[in-house]
């Protein structure tokens, strides 16, 4: 089918946008706008995508579901969505692991099709072009694949085995987001004494270094809400390979210091690293 209908759940920041992609090579994007926040209803009116009423609507009409939610929520979607006896591919783009991304096919096998997909980058808006890694059946990878052609997401291909991009998807988050939550901790013992801009010159004088970027503390602070989670999925996956867990689930803990500063755009760099101290 080469425009296929969409359906998206939930059309979050990355998921309305990533969505907004998909339109530009299926006939129609829809969500389910019963029990979402005004945000939310703002969010997808901005993206154009279509409302329906109920998700039995969604599902019926869609070829294809992309799944971006909250890890916590993933499971229990990818149940309703199964309770719904849906026949398309579903593409389970969530920040969780492998293991549970088969625990998801199992539950939606033999009437869905699984696509295992890990987003890494920032949402498609502006300059931002992020990456959709894909890993199962061939066919149905090189239909998602078409689905974003001419798209600022790029697609890449792992193979056919469910697990790959998501364990990808996952290596990835443990070094990025614990790094960034190491910034703050150094940056916050630095302030403590007096010597955090000495810190940031230090590191201005490397390549690459994350702590020379002080600035970004505040926005880590501001998805902390959903990089925990991910953290946590990342330590069960290191758990499950039989490498230590420890300092992602510790990275965890400490994002978790600044759940309340979700989505604070206004948050400031001093602001964040008192609420890292003062939680």
């Amino acid at each position: 089918m080469d425009q296929p209908t969409i359906g998206i759940l939930h059309p979050g920041s990355m998921g309305a946008a990533v969505a907004a992609c998909a339109a530009t090579n299926a006939s129609e994007v829809l969500w389910c706008e019963t029990g979402r926040s005004v945000a939310s209803v703002e969010r997808a009116a901005r993206f154009g995508l279509t409302p329906v009423a109920t998700l039995t609507e969604l599902l019926d009409r869609s070829d294809i579901v992309i799944s971006l939610c909250p890890p916590a929520a993933a499971e229990d979607l990818a149940r309703d969505v199964a309770g719904h006896r849906f026949a398309g591919v579903y593409v389970e783009a969530n920040a969780i692991n492998p293991t549970r991304v088969q625990r998801i096919t199992a539950l939606l096998e033999p009437d869905a099709t699984v696509v295992d997909g890990g987003v890494v980058g920032s949402p498609p808006v502006g300059d931002k072009t992020p990456t959709l890694y894909l890993s199962g059946p061939a066919d149905e990878t090189d239909r998602i694949e078409a689905l974003f052609a001419g798209t600022v997401v790029r697609t890449a291909l792992l193979g056919t085995e469910i697990g790959k991009a998501s364990a990808l998807k996952l290596s990835y988050a443990s070094f990025q987001k614990t790094s960034r939550v190491l910034v703050g901790l150094a940056l916050g013992m630095a302030r403590e004494h007096g010597v955090d801009q000495e810190l940031v010159d230090i590191a201005s004088r490397r390549t690459d270094s994350y702590l020379a970027e002080p600035e970004y503390v505040a926005k880590t602070a501001a998805r902390a809400w959903r990089w925990g989670p991910e953290l946590e999925e990342a330590a069960d996956a290191l758990a499950a390979a039989g490498l230590p867990p420890e300092m992602l689930r510790a990275a965890a803990s400490t994002l978790a210091r600044w759940n309340d500063a979700k989505d604070d755009r206004e948050l400031t760099l001093t602001d964040a690293l008192d609420r890292l101290a003062h939680p």
